[in-house]
């Protein structure tokens, strides 16, 4: 048998050499082919967002997938520059975000990229001089990989890419990323004025809305809480409120608050002075700090962050300020936000100023009618019972003895009938939305509170000098008196007809509640605990507290302490 055909070890021929070269080299060629089609795609579904916060993500996913790396980030520059504002990861889950607190601030290689304005690749963060470590319970990283991202000509953010699979970035990573970083820049360029755009026609169909509101017959009320929700139904923001000036300059109320943390807020007042309102209404919009930390400090306000304050005014008379809220940590106030409410806030002074002057008018008109009615009262109604009480009291000298009594007894029913309607001329005065409340008023307002719990309206009347006398803790004893003895006969006699008498001379104070229910009886334990308090109030005072049942059947209460402290007995 022949031997077997052998060939001898020696050098590979240049053809074998060269035919090698040629599979590496389409290896490289359809490699790179793949990685050039990869930051294709990654460029087509970047541009295909229109919503910015989209557009963000989609980049960091993006650049993600296409160098093979375990972690990545972008991190948006604040308007001025020196620091992070936003910062959108991917490759972390919920709970080690939680662990880890707070984002970056742009220090470290992070804070390197953004003052150099230039790629940084290296191999080891832990060996690199920049680095500065990395918080407790963050996940250990090698390889680092940053390219800032330009929209224009400034640098709008910098994307940040770690841990690749390789182990290390390449020189085509880096070709490839600042690839994508471009086509980036000019997506969300597009994501920005879209955003802008779409933001605003927001605030511009909130104005016209608002505007719209006053053909209507909407009342000041109705427009401010209108303007505060439409703006909170389209700015991210956990309160909106609009701040009024008192007729005290130096105080401001908070008139409308709407949100997720404007329980509480409606309704406060505070000092003008070292407010955003304050200064807003004074100079013109502020916008607080990112973190809030130059918002005041009220024992009231829930916590907030970036906050955007904006002046309503009428001319140079301000109406008040429009207040926009964002959470703790939330993002600040974009300069074109702060451009597009603060043009808002000057439509809206236009509809404010209208809505006011039509409160005014109407308040002018009311004023007038009540003036007309109370003069109509005081002059004919008032003047007429009393002519009929003087004749009734003379046809009574002449009457028989079976008579006379009840001719007095309707001579006593037109003198009350007269208190009463001077109570009513009283009540119809014009008021004065920023005068300090009399006690009158108080009480006024706790019969009409009260009111609706009786088959027939309580009727109060007043006697004396009892907004001269009654003041300060005097005058909230007393309006306790008369609500607690109301409230009883309304959970007890709801049927009966009740009668407060208010009346202050020179030296004591009686309050008198009379109705015509069953009585006081020995069921009646929970009405007599109920009105405890008010026997204690009395005591306090030096006066007396009496519970009687009345001759001619009801109740009466009887409320009395002297004006004088010093009067008052042991």
């Amino acid at each position: 048998m022949p031997d077997e055909l052998a060939f001898p070890d020696g050098p590979r021929s240049s053809l074998e050499r060269t035919i090698e070269e040629l599979v590496d080299r389409a290896q490289a060629v359809l490699s790179t082919q793949g990685r050039l089609r990869a930051l294709l795609a990654a460029n087509r579904r970047i541009v295909e967002h229109l919503d910015l916060e989209d557009t963000l993500r989609s980049v960091v996913h993006a650049a993600v997938e296409l160098v093979g790396a375990r972690y990545g980030a972008l991190g948006v520059m604040a308007p001025d520059g020196t620091a992070l504002e936003r910062f959108i990861h991917v490759g972390m889950d919920a709970d080690l975000v939680a662990r880890i607190g707070h984002p970056p601030h742009g220090e470290g290689l992070l804070g390197a990229v953004v003052h150099e304005q230039a790629a940084i690749r290296i191999d080891s963060i832990g060996a690199d001089a920049r680095s500065t470590g990395f918080p407790d319970g963050h996940p250990p990283m090698e390889g680092f990989l940053g390219v800032p991202v330009r929209v224009r000509d400034t640098v709008y953010g910098n994307l940040y890419l770690a841990n690749p699979s390789r182990g290390r970035f390449t020189d085509e990573d880096e070709e490839l990323v600042q690839a994508l970083a471009a086509t980036a820049g000019v997506a969300i360029d597009n994501a920005r004025l879209f955003d802008e755009v779409r933001q605003r026609e927001r605030w511009t169909t909130a104005a016209a809305e608002v505007s719209a509101a006053l053909v209507g017959d909407e009342t000041l009320e109705d427009v401010l809480t209108l303007i505060a929700d439409r703006v909170i139904a389209f700015v991210d923001a956990v309160l909106v409120g609009v701040v009024e000036p008192r007729s005290d300059p130096d105080t401001i109320h908070v008139a409308v608050a709407v949100g997720s943390r404007a329980e509480g807020v409606q309704g406060r007042e505070y000092r003008a002075e070292g407010s955003l309102a304050g200064r807003a209404m004074a100079s013109g919009s502020v916008i607080a700090d990112q973190t809030g930390t130059d918002l005041p400090d009220y024992d009231w306000a829930p916590p907030l962050g970036p906050t955007l304050a904006i002046p309503l005014r009428d001319a140079s008379t301000p109406l008040g300020a429009l207040i926009i809220s964002r959470g703790p940590g939330a993002r600040p106030f974009s300069p074109s936000e702060a451009e597009m409410a603060d043009e808002f806030g000057r439509q809206t002074s236009v509809a404010l100023a209208v809505a006011r002057g039509r409160t005014d008018r109407r308040l002018v008109e009311r004023a007038e009618d009540r003036g007309r009615i109370a003069r109509d009262l005081h002059d004919h109604v008032i003047q007429r019972l009393f002519a009929a009480g003087l004749s009734l009291q003379a046809t009574a000298q002449r009457a028989p003895e079976q008579v006379r009594d009840r001719i007095d007894a309707q001579v006593t029913v037109i003198d009350e009938a007269i208190g009463e309607i001077r109570t009513a001329v009283f009540a119809l005065e014009s008021p004065d939305r920023h005068r300090p409340r009399t006690a009158r008023d108080r009480l006024l307002d706790v019969v009409a509170e009260l009111g609706p719990a009786f088959s027939t309206a309580p009727r109060i009347a007043f006697v004396g000098p009892v907004d001269t006398v009654l003041s300060g803790d005097l005058a909230l004893d007393v309006t306790a008196v008369v609500r607690e003895s109301l409230a009883n006969v309304a959970r007890h006699a709801p049927e009966a007809s009740c009668r407060i008498e208010v009346s202050v001379d020179d030296e004591v104070v009686l309050v008198l509640v009379e109705d015509d229910g069953p009585g006081p009886g020995s069921g009646d334990r929970g009405r007599r605990s109920g009105t405890a308090n008010l026997a204690a109030r009395a005591r306090l005072r030096g006066g007396t507290y009496r519970l009687d049942a009345c001759p001619e059947g009801g109740t009466r209460v009887r409320w009395t302490v002297p004006i004088d402290p010093g009067t008052a007995q042991p």
